[in-house]
């Protein structure tokens, strides 16, 4: 793969639109990425070129408005998301993730089969028991007068809703989160491979029994449904359910953490939501538009124009929802966190691949929202806490330590 010293700028692509963009895998920080980093990236121009960007430090456009970024998103004929993330190459296999790196006319059939099983009717059906599991880890916190919220709560909350939906076991959640972490955030790229190695190995197996012992979880879903007539394939079984991990074990997370952070560096907007509770619906809204964390990709199989920027087919167009949700075009005062702005946000991406697991990521977040207020006293960061923030693919803290009196 491509370094960011030895990658070769195509001639069609102006030298002036080559920056050094510092979103990229395995990059940290020790300062909130919120407050300077990304506000500086959209004084740069509304497309530009990144040496370094792609998984593998791959050179790729980045897109930072908005309206570029939702004009892509529909554009199928002109840009592909099919191997979007290197995964399956890595390995040498030739599954994709299902249904996110379909592209039409595929992706609409995957998406009417699998749309059911994340409906808001049925994520709400689910609502008493991921309330359970978020009251019960939240109050077994609240004496300690302290608490590291990634390992306490963040994750063990969202992750084990999650292994119970796709019935794997929890006992292995340390396991799944090591290998989910490397796949994400580290960017030697043959221990991304020995993860995926991993992972997909596990998949395997665990579809195997369940096609000889189906049950009512996702997995088993994805082996008794019917697409046009035929079941899913051994490799559409193992992209969909790959998808799944990755999406059920990080990004709910992530988000959960971004959300607490703000309310413990701005007690105003704490109180706020502690004092109307009933408000947190709307708050959340605004609070995913803020900390939008997500970064994926597309490829130009067209040569075509966006913006006035020519792309060519090949080029990889990195598709960051984190500085689209800042776009200063959008939004007005756009890193000025209110509240009750209600915005229209693309923190789920937007048109055809809006992710299928919203409904159930807005549940968990509400309800996590909800419950760590409810259960832990007005919290602050620890003084004196260092803070080191993952910045590519997913910008995610490492660690956030919070207290309490």
């Amino acid at each position: 793969m491509a370094t960011a010293s030895s990658a070769a700028i195509p001639a069609h692509v102006p030298r002036d639109l080559v920056l050094p963009f510092p979103l990229v895998l395995g990059a940290t920080t020790t300062e909130d990425p919120f407050e300077r980093m990304i506000p500086d990236i959209h004084q740069w121009p509304a497309i530009f070129w990144s040496t370094n960007v792609y998984p593998g430090a791959g050179p790729a456009w980045v897109l930072r408005r908005a309206a570029d970024l939702r004009a892509v998103y529909q554009d199928t004929t002109n840009f592909s998301s099919m191997h979007f993330a290197p995964f399956a190459k890595l390995i040498g296999e030739s599954w994709f993730e299902v249904p996110v790196e379909a592209d039409p006319p595929l992706h609409g059939m995957y998406r009417a089969v699998l749309n059911p099983l994340f409906a808001p009717k049925r994520m709400q059906a689910l609502e008493a028991g991921v309330r359970a599991s978020a009251r019960s880890h939240a109050e077994r916190l609240r004496d300690r007068g302290e608490c590291e919220l990634m390992q306490d709560f963040a994750f063990p909350f969202p992750v084990s809703v999650f292994l119970d939906l796709v019935g794997l076991p929890q006992a292995r959640m340390a396991e799944f989160l090591a290998w989910e972490r490397a796949m994400l955030h580290e960017p030697d790229m043959d221990k991304v491979a020995d993860a995926v190695r991993n992972t997909v190995g596990y998949l395997r197996e665990v579809i195997a029994e369940r096609r000889d012992s189906p049950g009512d979880d996702f997995i088993s879903y994805g082996i008794k449904v019917e697409m046009q007539g035929r079941k899913l394939t051994d490799d559409e079984l193992v992209g969909y359910c790959f998808n799944l991990y990755l999406g059920g074990l990080d990004t709910v997370s992530t988000n959960i953490a971004l959300q607490l952070r703000h309310l413990a560096e701005h007690p105003q907007d704490q109180l706020r939501l502690r004092q109307e509770p009933e408000f947190i619906p709307t708050a959340l809204e605004e609070l995913l538009r803020a900390y939008a964390a997500v970064t994926t990709f597309r490829t130009c199989v067209k040569e075509t124009q966006i913006g006035g920027v020519t792309m060519k087919p090949g080029d990889k167009v990195a598709m960051s929802t984190t500085l689209a949700c800042r776009d200063p075009a959008e939004y007005e005062e756009p890193n000025q966190v209110r509240l009750d702005r209600q915005p229209a946000h693309i923190s789920f991406a937007y048109g055809p691949h809006r992710c299928i697991g919203s409904h159930l990521a807005r549940r968990e977040m509400q309800i996590a929202l909800e419950e760590f207020l409810r259960a832990i006293p007005q919290f602050r960061i620890q003084p004196g806490a260092r803070i080191v923030t993952h910045l590519g693919g997913i910008i995610q803290p490492e660690t956030l330590p919070l207290v309490w009196k």
